[in-house]
């Protein structure tokens, strides 16, 4: 696989996992490596084992003070606030970034926050 890999939380859809590995991204489901409530801790440390960038529409993973990036491999959080219908648009830009940065070590030690209309990334 030449792409990224990522490790999908449980509240990632389907949708955002076929849109990654039709860019020949790796994406591991949480529910094929850990039961499906596991504590964001577990899931993290899942994450951090496969060597994947956690992706997730959780907003806890994105509170740098309980998961500083600095501390893990990456972080990419899909900023939906109750709003499913931004997803395809909210692809449309992630597929973007990440094609300008390929690289895995890019995304060490960084969160990035995907919103409708814009990225973000916080150290």
């Amino acid at each position: 696989m030449s792409g990224l890999s990522f490790f999908a939380d449980h509240c990632v859809s389907n949708y955002v996992i076929r849109t990654l590995r039709d860019r020949n991204h790796e994406v591991f489901r949480l529910r094929d490596h850990i039961p499906p409530d596991s504590p964001d801790m577990h899931v993290m440390a899942k994450a951090q084992e496969l060597g994947a960038i956690l992706l997730s529409l959780n907003g806890d993973f994105a509170d740098i003070v309980t998961y500083p990036p600095s501390d893990h491999k990456g972080i990419v959080a899909l900023q939906v606030a109750n709003h499913p219908e931004v997803i395809p648009q909210m692809m449309g830009r992630l597929n973007m970034y990440l094609s300008a940065h390929p690289q895995m070590a890019y995304y060490e030690g960084k969160l990035i926050l995907v919103e409708a209309h814009r990225i973000r990334m916080r150290q």
